[in-house]
């Protein structure tokens, strides 16, 4: 891929920036070292090795959810001062 001033200049509006000139020559010489350095991955043999999204076989070990009752509401509410057998009550503040 050829980086040229009017690939920057789309980037420049893309990403809404104001590049001096010598921000555009460096952001020009560090996209082609980049692009360099992605070509030179192509030229490892890779065959045999399989597909990864991560480096680790590991899956993750959650629990399966299961509902259940993690408090007394009668305990709770016991200390509320008001409520309405299922929750606090709270005075209304938006009309």
């Amino acid at each position: 891929m050829l980086i040229d001033e009017k690939l920057i200049e789309y980037l420049e509006n893309l990403s809404c920036l104001t590049l001096s000139d010598g921000e555009k020559e460096r952001l020009t010489a560090d996209l082609g070292e980049i692009l360099n350095n992605m070509a030179r991955l192509e030229e490892l043999n890779a065959k045999g090795v399989p597909e990864r999204s991560h480096p680790f076989d590991d899956v993750n070990a959650f629990r399966e959810d299961e509902a259940v009752c993690s408090f007394d509401r009668a305990l709770i509410l016991k200390n509320a001062p008001e409520e309405n057998g299922e929750a606090f009550v709270a005075p209304k503040t938006v009309e």
